[in-house]
């Protein structure tokens, strides 16, 4: 018996292969996916280097070079839809006709299907751009989450009862969905897991100039600058809005934190 072994390439073929596109955000940077490879049960992640070359190579010298030469593979598991090697030649099937001559058996993963979806990368993300954490959770079967360092910021929350954590994501590529308050739970080191909610946009009501990410922690006042915390997303529950003062603002934000303990 032998150890399993998942192959997984960095960066994203898609950055390299469409130069020139609109970049791709990720869903999970590589350290959160071995973090959770890892809690799945596989023993060994190989990362290859995609590069243009590596691209260029044909899907038959891929298999024969590379898997055979390198892994001398038990059993090969390819998702449905998984194309490699150059023009995308190779798949399920040329695999599938190599078997017998490399002497090893082939397993596909077939297309996941939820609620008469089929789910994809794609549509978490598109759901995610819409702010619909709930059915990205759904998709990946975890609620989504980020990491990020706390950073200092305004401080202005602190004067009307909501002290925030103002947060610097950890990864450029990391997707970040849309603008509005979130329910969250968040992650600290020493802390444990807390309740809070999240705010992402431009704070249109301190005339805010820059998007950012700010979270408040339901009765927590601990000092946690320079902190890398981890930020589950649950649940959207309203989009920014521009109000007429700290005053009106404050009266929201009552009524988000009630909204949000219900929720969580």
């Amino acid at each position: 018996s032998g150890a399993p072994v998942l192959i997984t390439f960095y960066p994203h073929p898609k950055q390299v292969v469409d130069i020139g596109k609109a970049p791709l955000y990720l869903l999970t940077t590589p350290e959160e996916r071995y973090r959770l490879l890892s809690d799945a049960g596989i023993e060994h992640i190989v990362e290859v280097p995609f590069t243009r070359e590596f691209s260029e190579q044909h899907a038959f010298d891929f298999i024969r070079d590379f898997l055979v030469e390198k892994f001398r593979p038990h059993t090969i598991i390819i998702g449905y839809d998984h194309r490699f090697g150059k023009n995308r030649e190779g798949d399920y099937r040329l695999l599938e006709g190599h078997a017998a001559s490399f002497g090893y058996k082939v397993k596909e993963i077939p297309e996941h299907i939820l609620k008469d979806v089929a789910v994809s990368s794609t549509r978490i993300r598109n759901a995610l751009l819409d702010g619909d954490a709930v059915t990205a959770g759904e998709y990946l079967g975890y609620p989504y989450f980020f990491h990020a360092r706390v950073i200092p910021g305004d401080k202005r929350g602190r004067s009307i009862g909501y002290p925030t954590a103002n947060l610097a994501i950890d990864h450029e590529r990391k997707l970040i969905p849309a603008n509005g308050v979130y329910a969250v739970t968040v992650q600290v080191d020493q802390y444990g897991t807390l309740h809070g909610m999240m705010n992402i946009g431009f704070r249109p009501t301190v005339a805010g100039k820059e998007r950012s990410i700010e979270v408040h922690l339901f009765d927590f006042d601990a000092d946690i600058y320079g902190s890398r915390i981890r930020v589950l997303v649950h649940q959207k529950i309203r989009d920014e809005i521009r109000f007429s003062g700290l005053e009106e603002l404050k009266w929201q934000l009552d009524k988000d934190k009630e909204h949000v303990q219900r929720l969580l």
